[in-house]
């Protein structure tokens, strides 16, 4: 595996984990207000961060979880199309 490859994988299981751990901040949320506790590798949240995917607030270094955006939500249902895995709905 290429080291693209393997870094590829790894942002996009880390955003599984993101998306099948996340929880309902509040009794408040709507269907795609998640939130997850941000326990991986800082560099991969920066780069999902990046792209639009998960929202880590405006000091991310303080925060110690994130938001999952809608792309984000649609795009962990993607990959977890990719590898077979049960959605957690």
């Amino acid at each position: 595996m290429s080291k693209d490859d393997h870094d590829q994988t790894v942002r996009e299981l880390t955003m599984v984990l993101l998306y099948l751990t996340g929880f309902r901040a509040s009794k408040y949320a709507g269907p795609n207000d998640l939130t997850s506790w941000k326990g991986y590798d800082f560099d991969v949240l920066n780069e999902l961060g990046e792209e639009e995917l998960i929202f880590q607030g405006r000091n991310p270094s303080r925060t110690k979880s994130v938001s999952i955006t809608e792309a984000g939500v649609e795009y962990a249902k993607a990959v977890l199309k990719k590898y077979g895995i049960p959605d957690r709905e």
